[in-house]
């Protein structure tokens, strides 16, 4: 079996785990009335993951010179770009750290733009105002449509 489908295999039994969990998540009895439950989306992307997973492990292998195209070749590891990736787990990591301390949208700001520079983007008179509206909209829709109480501000403004 190829690369990609021991791959989807896996993610197929992922999914599945997920998607068992979240059917089986205790809802609180004011919860039971919601239209949208905590574990509405949840459910949905565990159902996408299994399609997608069983897509990709159903599909006709590519025949003749596509065949050599289709898998990961191992041979040639060295050309992947472990830095970046790496970079984004980092930027990841200390998105989680600086969340309570200097508020949502400074370290969403922060995280937008330093994902961006890791990735290869270098026009930071667009990429700042960009990270700066686009964490501003995502705090207004968790705050406002979803009543999601997020912290905006650093410890100190916030008092």
């Amino acid at each position: 079996m190829a690369l990609d489908r021991w791959i989807a295999l896996f993610f197929l039994i992922i999914s599945l785990v997920y998607g068992y969990a979240a059917y089986n998540y205790p809802l609180l009895p004011f919860e039971r009335g919601m239209v949208f439950l905590p574990n509405t989306q949840p459910m949905a992307l565990s159902v996408l993951g299994v399609i997608i997973a069983l897509v990709i492990l159903f599909s006709p292998k590519p025949s003749g010179d596509d065949a050599d195209m289709a898998g990961a070749d191992l041979a040639q590891i060295r050309q992947f770009k472990f830095g970046r990736a790496l970079g984004l787990v980092a930027a990841m990591v200390l998105y989680a750290l600086l969340l309570r301390p200097v508020g949502f949208l400074t370290a969403t700001s922060l995280f937008i733009a330093g994902s961006a520079a890791v990735l290869g983007e270098r026009k930071f008179h667009i990429l700042v105002p960009i990270a700066l509206v686009t964490a501003v909209a995502i705090w207004y829709l968790v705050q406002e449509t979803l009543g999601i109480y997020l912290r905006p501000w650093p410890w100190f403004v916030d008092g």
